[in-house]
């Protein structure tokens, strides 16, 4: 009878968050497949579990999960755990999903830490309908342009970022998405966890005076702007027409009019040419 194939979710910071399951599977299985193993190793140790481990990390998945999936077939159980947090999710894992499911081979999910949960959940921000977009691209043009896809998704975003983006992360997405509600959460679980809270203009100007450091999760309101109606699209449109009348040119002005209305730049043009079309 072949094994079967666990994911196992493990600590993102404090170490007893791991649950009392994980543990057993992890005493049970034959083998754990894991990102570093020498970091894995450290909580196997705290842990008291002795097990063979083989590294599985984003440069070797395509390859080594040929070769787990056979041993599983050949009556083995192993257990794919990530460095923090649950497999597969923004970590190696789907690959190793994909070929068990096709080879017949059971797939058990064990739940456990999630950062990207844990900073939702903490947040004080919409919880009802989420969309978790892993890490921005690192490019700034390319940002920018996913930012904009997801202007009107109704519902939170989250995404995972670098210390050394966050700034000018926190910048493009007050350009793209408006000045909405936003919370930075960093060092989640651990002894100087954080949640920074504030519109994104504010978070700009704290993320801009130094350099944050640790694991972060940003998170971002959804849009509760919504012209639906001419009288709304004309007084986005009148906004506009004060500020050039004050000096600004016609880009400047309904740059300054979007963050008014919690816009984006893109979503606010879009408005206006709706109302120049009524």
């Amino acid at each position: 009878m072949p094994g079967k194939l666990y994911l196992v979710a493990t600590p993102i910071g404090n170490l007893q968050d791991i649950s009392l399951r994980a543990i057993e599977n992890l005493r049970a299985v034959d083998v754990i497949a894991c990102e570093d193993t020498r970091h894995s190793q450290k909580l196997l140790n705290h842990l008291g579990v002795k097990k063979k481990l083989v590294s599985y990390h984003e440069h070797n998945e395509q390859a080594r999960s040929a070769g787990l999936i056979e041993q599983i077939a050949q009556g083995a159980s192993i257990a794919v755990i990530s460095d923090a947090g649950t497999p597969a999710i923004n970590d190696p894992g789907y690959r190793i999903v994909q070929q068990a499911i096709e080879e017949g081979i059971d797939v058990v999910s064990i739940p456990g830490p999630s950062a990207v949960i844990a900073a939702l959940a903490g947040s004080g921000l919409p919880t009802d309908s989420f969309f978790f977009g892993g890490f921005l691209p690192a490019r700034k043009g390319e940002r920018k342009s996913r930012l904009r896809e997801l202007t009107d998704i109704p519902g939170t975003l989250a995404f995972y970022e670098a210390p050394h983006r966050v700034a000018a992360a926190l910048v493009d997405c007050l350009e793209e998405l408006g000045d909405r509600r936003a919370v930075v959460a960093r060092e989640l679980t651990k002894v100087h966890e954080e949640f920074i809270r504030g519109p994104l203009s504010s978070l700009i100007r704290q993320f801009s005076e130094q350099m944050p450091k640790g694991e972060m999760v940003l998170l971002i309101d959804r849009s509760t702007a919504r012209f639906s109606s001419e009288i709304e699209q004309n007084t986005l449109s009148q906004r506009v027409s004060e500020l050039e009348s004050t000096g600004l040119d016609r880009r400047a002005a309904l740059k300054q009019a979007a963050r008014e209305f919690g816009l984006s730049r893109s979503k606010a043009y879009r408005e206006l040419q709706i109302a120049k079309k009524s």
